[in-house]
């Protein structure tokens, strides 16, 4: 799908009647507004489980590959077997796992479970809370950046954002290898499935995820902190705020965590080590 398709179908043109909310006597009008859509994705995994993600539909394979990889559900690209978008059914992305990835999710908590993740919250629906908690791995110690980097970044994301511009309503993830170069990003109505979107499209681009960080435009919560350790991903650097799970779970990962960072500063929250 090309930038124009993909925009087109990421936006929805609205007739909308326009007031002034200061001067009564302003006359309303009426006028055309882009919003960003929203829609349900199937993401049916033969013979282990279906999920549906309210998404914004563009990149659906990236997001797909990506929430299996940060849920757990595949370790690597090679344990799929199969990944189809289905023409007559285009909000489904079907998926077959290898014989090995479909036996080990066979007998999981989650077989045959319809788990429903929207753009809000994307921890809905899990169980065994703590136990997934203490099961997330520790990244590795291979990244250290300046931290001017961590603001050029955010600069650089600022013009790969054409949904936001054209409408705002999204989110956005960009990843970043250690020399400060972007290696993926997305744009998203969800900050987790932008994530997800940037870390599948490493993982079907062959691009590492691991050793590289992440630049989030939301607030960081534990849901996004777990994908970043799945991945491997070092640090991550926020434009908003950190909840007190996310730090504690970056505490634990080894993950470097950066928040509030704009302009001339950032508070890093766990880690510091990897900021020369």
């Amino acid at each position: 799908m090309n930038s124009q398709s993909k925009h087109r179908a990421a936006i929805r043109t609205l007739q909308v009647l326009r007031i002034s909310t200061d001067d009564p006597t302003t006359a309303s009008r009426q006028e055309k507004v882009d919003v960003i859509v929203e829609t349900p994705l199937l993401i049916d995994v033969e013979g282990v489980a279906q999920y549906t993600v309210l998404c914004t539909p563009i990149d659906k394979r990236f997001l797909a590959v990506g929430f299996l990889f940060s849920e757990g559900v595949i370790d690597s690209l090679d344990e799929l077997a199969i990944i189809q978008e289905c023409e007559d059914e285009p909000n489904t992305v079907r998926i077959k796992l290898s014989d090995m990835a479909a036996s080990r999710n066979a007998g999981s908590a989650g077989k045959g479970r319809n788990l429903v993740v929207v753009s809000s919250c994307g921890a809905c629906g899990s169980e065994e809370f703590s136990g997934k908690l203490e099961a997330l791995p520790k990244v590795g110690n291979t990244l250290c950046i300046q931290g001017r980097l961590l603001r050029a970044a955010t600069s650089r994301m600022s013009g790969r954002q054409p949904l936001f511009e054209s409408c705002g309503g999204t989110h956005w993830a960009g990843i970043f290898n250690g020399d400060g170069e972007i290696v993926a990003h997305a744009e998203d109505s969800g900050r987790h499935n932008a994530l997800d979107k940037a870390i599948g499209g490493c993982l079907l681009g062959g691009v590492p995820v691991r050793g590289c960080w992440a630049v989030l435009s939301g607030r960081v919560s534990l849901e996004m902190v777990s994908k970043c350790a799945r991945a491997g991903i070092e640090l991550i650097a926020a434009l908003s705020a950190p909840t007190s799970l996310a730090v504690e779970t970056s505490e634990r990962c080894g993950i470097t965590l950066c928040a509030f960072v704009r302009e001339t500063r950032a508070t890093v929250f766990s880690h510091p080590e990897r900021i020369a």
